[in-house]
This record gives C-alpha cells, sequence and structure tokens, in this order.
C-alpha cells in the first residue's frame, strides 16, 4: 500500500515508473531565493546536478530550504542557523530519499546545511555556490565588505562624495554569487573542501565560471556512487578532518565566524572541539593566501592562482594528508598535480602574508571563556594596548552617542558593545567593528581597539576583539565594564584584561541584574532558551547528540 502511494504519487508528475523504481532518490537540497543575490543561480545548477544524477542511474528530486540570505535578513542571519540546520536534518530524515546534493554558499547556508545534513548522517555532497566576480570602480577592483567598509569611512569623514559612493554602489556586486573577498561565505565554503565535504577544487570556483556548471555535473554522478558505496559524513569527518580545516582557514587568513562554526560541526560529530585548538594550531601556520580583507586580492584572482587545492598543498606538511574525502580519495591524494600558478596571490612558505596564523584566541578576567581577534587585519601597534573603556550597553546607545561632539573618546580609548551576543543580539549579530567616532575620523584616526560579545563580517578588519564569553547578557565579566575602567590587551601573550581589583568586580556583580526576556514565543522562544555561548559553537544544546531520534516509522 505504501509503495503504491508513493508510485502513483510520483506518477502524477509526470514521471513513468521507470524513471525512479530501483534507483537511489536523491534530495537536492537548495536554498536559492529572490532574496538571496548569492543564490540567483542556483535553480540553473540544481538542474546541472540533476542531469548529473540521471546520468549516473539516479533520480533526483529537488528540495527547497530556507535561504539565510546575509543581506536582508534581521535582527541576524545568525539568529536563524539552526533553524535551516533543523529543517535541513527533518528534510533527510522524513522524506523517502537516500543521498543528498546541498546548495548553498552565503554565510550561514554552509555550516548550516552541513549541520542539519551531518546529524541526519545520510551520504550527501556540498556544492558551494561560488563567489562573484571582483567589482569595479574608476579602474580599481572592489572587494564587496572589505571595500564597503573602507570607503563608508572615508564617506563618513567627508573624503568621499554622494556621487562617488553612488557610483560605487552600482559596480561593486556585478554578477551571482557570495563575497569575492576571504569573507565567512568563501571561508566556510573553503572549510567544508577541507573537511573533505566537496569535489576537489570546488569551493573557489566563480559562480558564473562554466567550471561551475560542471562541477555541479560531478557532483549528481559522484553522489549516486556515493549512495551504493554508503560513505555516510560521520565515517569521514575526525578530529584530524577538523584540525585539516583549522590549519587552511589559519592559512587563508579566513573569517573569525570559522571559530563559531567549526565548533558546531565538529560537536554534530559528538567530537569535542575546544577553542585553544585553534590558537595552537594558529601559532604554527603562516598565512599565505594573500586575499582581502588581509590582503591585496580577490577570490577570482585566487582560483586562477590555483584555488584551495595549491594553497593547501603549500601546506601539505601541515595537514593529515590520509583523511578521507567525499570523492573517496584521501586529502593526500586530491592535492596530487596541484599547481601554484600566481605566487602573489597565493605566497610562498618562505614569504607569507604573516609569519603565524591570523587569528588569535585571547582569555583573562574580562574572557574567562575566551574571545578572538583577526591578527591579519588587525593594526601591529595595537596589539599590545591598555586604554580607558568607552561603554556602549547596546547597539542602539552606540548608534545614538558614537559621533556625539561631546563623547569623551581620544584614540587611546577602547570600544566597548555589550549586549550583542548569542542571546543579547539576539543572535549576535555582526556589529564587532564598532565605527570609529565622527570626531576622531576628522582627525584622521583609522583604527582602535575594540571589544564585543558579537561577531562582525568576515570581509571587515580592523583591532576588533570578538565573541567574548560568556556573554554580557548572561552575566559575563563584559556587563560590568564601566566608561574610564583601564582595559588591556595583550595578543602576544593571549590576554584580554580589566584592570579591577576583585572586591570592585564582586560589587558590580551583586548590582548586576540580568536584562528581561527579548523573546516570548515562536522560533525567537525556543532559540533564548536553548542556544549555546560563542566558545560552544551558538548551536542548540539538545542537537548535539545522536540520541533520541527514531527513524519514522511506515504505517
Amino acid at each position: 500500500m505504501r509503495g503504491f502511494s508513493h508510485r502513483s504519487r510520483m506518477q502524477q508528475f509526470g514521471y513513468r515508473k521507470e524513471d525512479f523504481v530501483g534507483k537511489p532518490v536523491v534530495a537536492i537540497v537548495n536554498t536559492w531565493s529572490e532574496m538571496n543575490p548569492c543564490h540567483s543561480h542556483l535553480r540553473e545548477r540544481a538542474e546541472a546536478v540533476k542531469k548529473g544524477v540521471w546520468q549516473a542511474g539516479g533520480f533526483p528530486v529537488e528540495i527547497p530550504a530556507f535561504s539565510i540570505t546575509e543581506t536582508y535578513m534581521k535582527p541576524s542571519p545568525m539568529l536563524y542557523r539552526n533553524l535551516l540546520a533543523m529543517e535541513t536534518e527533518e528534510n533527510l530524515r522524513s522524506l523517502p530519499v537516500d543521498g543528498a546534493v546541498l546548495m548553498g554558499g552565503c554565510d550561514k547556508t554552509t555550516p548550516g546545511l552541513l549541520m542539519g545534513a551531518i546529524s541526519m548522517n545520510l551520504p550527501f555532497i556540498y556544492l558551494p555556490a561560488g563567489p562573484m566576480l571582483r567589482g569595479n570602480w574608476k579602474g580599481q577592483p572592489l572587494g564587496s565588505g572589505t571595500d564597503l567598509w573602507k570607503f563608508w569611512t572615508e564617506r563618513c569623514a567627508g573624503t568621499i562624495s554622494e556621487t562617488e559612493w553612488n557610483e560605487m554602489e552600482g559596480g561593486i556586486a556585478r554578477s551571482p554569487g557570495f563575497c569575492m573577498t576571504m569573507g565567512t561565505a568563501s571561508t566556510m565554503t573553503a572549510m567544508a573542501e577541507a573537511l573533505g565535504l566537496t569535489l576537489p577544487g570546488a569551493s573557489s570556483i566563480p559562480a558564473v565560471d562554466s567550471n561551475h556548471v560542471r562541477m555541479a555535473i560531478d557532483c549528481g554522478k559522484r553522489i549516486i556512487e556515493m549512495i551504493w558505496e554508503d560513505r555516510k559524513p560521520k565515517e569521514l569527518l575526525t578530529s584530524e578532518s577538523f584540525d585539516n580545516a583549522i590549519t587552511v582557514d589559519m592559512a587563508l587568513g579566513g573569517s573569525t565566524n570559522a571559530v563559531i562554526h567549526l565548533i558546531a560541526l565538529a560537536r554534530r560529530c559528538c567530537l569535542d572541539l575546544k577553542l585553544n585548538r585553534f590558537d595552537e594550531i594558529s601559532r604554527r601556520v603562516p598565512v599565505l593566501a594573500d586575499i582581502r580583507p588581509s590582503g591585496r586580492f580577490l577570490m577570482e584572482d585566487f582560483y586562477y592562482a590555483g584555488g584551495l587545492r595549491a594553497l593547501m598543498a603549500q601546506i601539505s606538511d601541515l595537514l593529515h594528508l590520509n583523511c578521507r574525502t567525499v570523492n573517496g580519495r584521501t586529502v593526500g591524494e586530491n592535492l596530487e598535480g596541484a599547481c601554484l600558478n600566481n605566487s602573489e596571490v597565493i605566497r610562498l612558505r618562505e614569504n607569507p602574508l604573516e609569519a603565524s596564523g591570523g587569528t588569535a584566541i585571547l582569555y583573562g578576567n574580562l574572557a574567562p571563556d575566551g574571545a578572538v581577534i583577526k591578527t591579519s587585519a588587525a593594526s601591529y601597534h595595537l596589539l599590545q594596548h591598555t586604554g580607558p573603556a568607552v561603554v556602549f550597553t547596546d547597539y542602539e546607545h552606540l548608534d545614538h552617542q558614537i559621533n556625539r561632539e561631546d563623547l569623551n573618546v581620544t584614540a587611546d580609548s577602547v570600544l566597548v558593545l555589550q549586549n550583542a551576543g548569542p542571546l543579547g543580539g539576539p543572535g549576535m549579530p555582526e556589529w564587532g567593528m564598532l565605527p570609529i567616532p565622527g570626531r576622531l575620523l576628522q582627525q584622521g584616526v583609522r583604527d582602535m581597539v575594540r571589544i564585543s560579545d558579537a561577531r562582525m563580517s568576515g570581509t571587515s578588519y580592523g583591532t576588533c576583539v570578538l565573541h567574548v564569553a560568556p556573554e554580557s547578557y548572561v552575566g559575563g565579566p563584559l556587563a560590568l565594564v564601566r566608561d574610564g575602567d583601564l582595559i588591556s590587551l595583550d595578543v602576544p601573550n593571549r590576554r584580554l584584561d580589566v584592570l579591577l581589583t576583585e572586591n570592585e568586580v564582586a560589587a558590580r556583580r551583586a548590582a548586576w541584574s540580568r536584562p528581561a526576556p527579548l523573546f516570548r514565543r515562536g522560533y525567537g522562544s525556543l532559540y533564548a532558551a536553548h542556544v549555546t555561548q560563542a566558545h560552544e559553537g551558538c548551536d542548540f544544546d539538545f542537537l548535539e547528540t545522536d540520541e533520541g531520534t527514531p527513524e519514522p516509522e511506515i504505517h
């Protein structure tokens, strides 16, 4: 009876029995949306995947999934990463499919899709949407995000006219695909490849390059083989796989957001990836990718310089080459024949952009559970700095006060933003690159030490300490900082401290009270009740387990 129902409904689509009976069923999980310009080409790519599935003897079914767009979603796309993960897992669990091709790329779609599919543990392969082409303005290349922040600062300082700003607006994003800087999107698709979850070289192909179409077809072919091999993600993903991903992240000068997402992915594999592991690996890995915001070039340049395979080949001695990948080969085998075509874009080991990894993990009395700083995008002279705090209690307070002429701030001040973490934001928005006060911009100041429990865009830059944990909303030490408190940042020694006596801290803690709940119903209420802190991956606590999820019964 169940078979009758399934077959009759497929025939309702117009398929013949021989089209699907006895063939592997492949879910093409597509995050295309008319509100997600990064994925505007994914409807076409889904057709290419279907072609590959048909050619390999399978039956493709396209399934829409929640499209988390970085550009338009409020209050923060990060709020909804776990919703996409839940939807992906339950789609693959509840429907009669044998494997999946996951299609995404915009910042949170990569970790969201991967988290859900890992928990479901069906054979899957990840298809990255690919970066957009480089922007252009007055003959100079523009990088999405990075140059937006750079030129907005100059606009605020009065050095860019409104006409020039409008010209730039029309030239910075000129094709489908995600940000072409080494922001979170490019970082996380690279992480998917480094983990072995994409075809070799897939993560850096520009979205509109014809090689991207061929890669999509190959994904459709390969997933059929994976289904017959029963090649499941939890058999591929090991602690060594995550060490590889962290190593690649550091060599790329990747987004600080990768720290949160990789921890969440590891915990979906029941692997206890600690925050300090990032720092251990960072200290021994040079930054080789000369890509904005840390460097000069863009993802299009990176692809033609040899892409991720070329970069990984440069650091092959630092990788676990025996890790298995979705194409059935090892990491080492996939790097055979990798060519480096431009040693300016992908540096040689003897000529790194930075001698050690682009991310550092800080601890101290202001961050007992850790904080993150992207050293490759920070100002060297500020990496050891002590200055008085200028405190903003939330983003609205910051927005109203930052450009006041009477704001008590100097270039030596430390800007502090509270209540911007997973719960306080809500959703840990990308507010960590606090704006430079207007008065200081006029004086030529372009960077300051900035501290928050927020994230920042992977395309951002500056001496920004992020992900301070525990967050201020739950009573972390950041909540107790007041104007004028001296704050010490010491990146070489991995310290972040507020210079207060223990008695003063205890007195302030006794006077502190937790803010009122931000959500009283719906998904937001579920999120607030179960989201973990930044150093734990900001996942839902009830999803970090293999237990308690029986397969649906057939009635």
